[in-house]
């Protein structure tokens, strides 16, 4: 039974689910689990669980036991673990328990530590006759984790060419000897080691030149492709939708990214010393044996025992390698959170407790560190054992066959060296193919990136914006997963071209979720919205956010300067537009007050500025995109009454479509209208006095 590591934070029960789906036939990966099953990032009840496990052809029977009954559970079965997490119970010993644990891997633990975890609730799980097995999926091919990649072949070939070359030299080497102790050695003839010297001394200088014009040719492969792959995945990790990044942990994904380079560095230099250990393997074997096949059968021997042991310890070293990159993600992702949050931790004091997690996370991942480099160790130890008997042994031999005047000595010297040439040959190709199997874990860590669903499936065709930006909310429907409840439900309402309108509501009513299902960064689950007439997803998000601008609660900045910020990087941004849209954010002034004005940095997130100034660089940064339609939600928060006043002023004037959530009295009061939810849709409509004084007015 082989354990799966679940990709998203709250998905312990769907991995558990695929595991035990897995040893009754059903071989179902997270990806497929994920689309038919998608969950939030609430992770799934114990009552979710068994509608999905029912779904999937099993029968369900949840049970509270105490820890001596586990040993009566129908495995495998998921264990409730830790308040929060799902386990499966594999196996049960007098003394040790297998937990397959979607975190972290297969663990053996002792049912004392089991007491610790396990929470009492187990659920068992039965084929029904409705269950189904199934066959693998097909393993993920390179190419889909590359993507197109222009010239990869033509350098691969170009590599092994040169290296084929560089192999005959490595051929004739053992002939030199050879020749020296039977020909030059028995007859004393100085002028046959002259031109025996000159000819291989020659050739050993070719030889070097080929082998730096290949050393170049792999460090150019290495390093476009390289180029290339990495920016296939950037760019398709930037297309992902918003959700994904909301389930997972940041560390997570940025140890999924560096499997790029182990693959890119074995699919270049690993993949063609392969092919040449491969190559010249034959090539050597074939020299032995037209020595002695008698010698050469115990070489093969040792070759064969070398790659049993491989073979056997293969499993061990692929689940201990995929637990050290789990422990790492976790210990990065600790160290991100703490740099970002290092305020919160100073304000609180618990710098010293975040300190100790860290150094826990640290300590597991130098476990599997030295588990890791313990077992190549061994590795390291049984080929040099394994290959030194075989080496005595041939020595035995080959003195014997030399003392029979089967063998010269200078054939003796000559075939050792190809001997040490095969088994040196075979030892690195048995370590490649090792090495090309634990490419699957990394390719399955990066196919969770690149085979993950981009948030528009082609891109589709620009179109030409709307004469009239009217916003049409039809029968709205949110959640974030099957089982949870509604955020929004059958939500209907306009906003006309031009108008300034106002959504409040009490925290969590669904004011942020709905602005997210309006900039397209959420789909709904039932219901339409159109901007200017357009379905915003059958347009395209990416189409309708041309002619937006949005400032959001949890907006960040950049490092950069202030004008990169409030351009957003734009390499021919505008300095007057800029400074237009500071102006209409109330921030030209204190901007030109500092030392370097729009030049000066702002330090990581935005950490030279105050919250206040966040915001009003974050509002400046909308502005300058001059949209039709703008979007704020809670965007002056931070600021005091009078800059609220006067960003609310501002916005006020511009001839565009706005949409605002807002607490603030002083905000509501200054829009056309007035929305307000209840229970995920409006509940009632109202015009501030203002707008209704005004309206009498005209």
């Amino acid at each position: 039974m082989k354990a799966i590591i679940q990709s998203e934070a709250a998905e312990c029960g769907l991995a558990s689910l695929a595991m035990v789906a897995g040893a009754h036939g059903m071989s179902i990966g997270l990806p497929d689990m994920r689309r038919r099953f998608p969950l939030s990032l609430k992770g799934v009840r114990l009552s979710q669980l068994i509608h999905i496990a029912q779904q999937l052809g099993f029968s369900a029977r949840p049970l509270r036991l105490d820890l001596d009954d586990l040993a009566k559970l129908k495995l495998p079965c998921i264990l409730h673990w830790d308040m929060n997490h799902f386990v499966v119970l594999a196996k049960v010993g007098k003394s040790k328990v297998t937990i397959l644990d979607p975190a972290v891997g297969e663990r053996k633990l002792s049912l004392a530590e089991v007491s610790d975890h396990f929470t009492g609730v187990a659920l068992e799980l039965a084929p029904t006759a409705g269950f189904e097995p199934r066959k693998a999926a097909p393993a993920v091919t390179v190419r889909q984790l590359t993507g197109p990649v222009r010239g990869l072949w033509r350098a691969l070939a170009q590599i092994l060419l040169l290296s084929i070359a560089l192999q005959v030299f490595v051929v004739l080497a053992p002939f030199f000897m050879q020749w020296v102790v039977d020909q030059v050695l028995v007859s004393a003839d100085r002028d046959l080691l002259v031109v025996l010297g000159l000819g291989f001394g020659l050739a050993m200088l070719l030889q070097i030149g080929i082998g730096l014009l290949r050393g170049w040719s792999v460090i150019y492969l290495s390093s476009r492709l390289g180029l290339q792959w990495m920016g296939n995945v950037f760019a398709h990790l930037m297309r992902l939708p918003l959700e994904y990044f909301e389930k997972r942990h940041l560390g997570d994904i940025t140890s999924r990214m560096t499997s790029v380079q182990t693959i890119q560095r074995t699919l270049t230099t690993s993949f063609v010393e392969a092919i040449i250990d491969g190559l010249m393997a034959v090539v050597t074997l074939g020299m032995m044996l037209l020595y002695s096949w008698t010698l050469a059968l115990v070489t093969l021997m040792a070759v064969g025992l070398y790659l049993g042991i491989r073979a056997v310890a293969y499993r061990p070293v692929r689940e201990c390698s995929e637990q050290q990159l789990v422990a790492a993600a976790k210990q990065q992702t600790h160290l991100l959170e703490s740099l970002r949050g290092m305020q919160s931790l100073k304000v609180a004091g618990k710098e010293s407790l975040r300190r100790s997690t860290y150094e826990n996370l640290m300590i597991d991942t130098v476990n599997q560190d030295v588990r890791l480099a313990r077992m190549g160790l061994g590795f390291s130890s049984a080929s040099q054992l394994v290959f030194g008997i075989e080496r005595i042994v041939v020595i035995w031999i080959g003195a014997l066959l030399a003392l029979q005047n089967v063998f010269s000595v200078g054939m003796l010297i000559a075939y050792l060296a190809y001997k040490d040439q095969f088994a040196q040959r075979m030892g690195g190709l048995i370590d490649k193919w090792v090495e090309f199997r634990m490419l699957r874990l990394h390719g399955e860590r990066l196919a969770d990136i690149v085979l993950s669903p981009p948030e528009e499936a082609e891109p589709l065709p620009e179109v030409p914006s709307p004469d009239w930006l009217r916003i049409e909310v039809e029968n709205l429907s949110f959640r974030y997963a099957d089982g949870e409840p509604w955020v929004l439900r059958d939500c209907s309402f306009t906003v006309e071209p031009g108008e300034s309108v106002a959504i409040t509501g009490a925290s969590g009513c669904g004011k942020t979720t709905l602005v997210k299902l309006m900039l397209g960064l959420l789909k709904p689950t039932r219901g339409t919205i159109r901007i200017g007439g357009l379905d915003i997803h059958q347009a395209g998000p990416r189409n309708i956010r041309t002619m937006v601008g949005a400032v959001m609660q949890d907006d960040r900045l950049f490092a950069g300067s202030i004008a990169d910020n409030i351009g957003f990087f734009d390499p021919d941004f505008d300095l007057a537009r800029i400074e237009a849209a500071a102006r209409l954010a109330a921030v030209h002034e204190e901007i030109a007050a500092m030392p370097m004005g729009y030049h000066g940095l702002i330090g990581d997130m935005g950490s030279s500025l105050s919250g206040g100034q966040k915001q009003r660089v974050i509002l400046a940064r909308a502005l300058y995109r001059d949209p039709r339609l703008l979007f704020l939600d809670e965007a002056t928060s931070h600021l005091d009454v009078t800059g609220e006043r006067r960003v609310n002023e501002a916005v006020r004037q511009l001839d565009l479509t706005k949409v605002i959530v807002a607490h603030r009295p002083e905000t509501i009061e200054s829009v056309d209208r007035v929305l307000a939810m209840a229970q995920g849709r409006i509940a009632q409509e109202r015009r501030p006095a203002a707008a209704a004084s005004e309206t009498v007015e005209a």
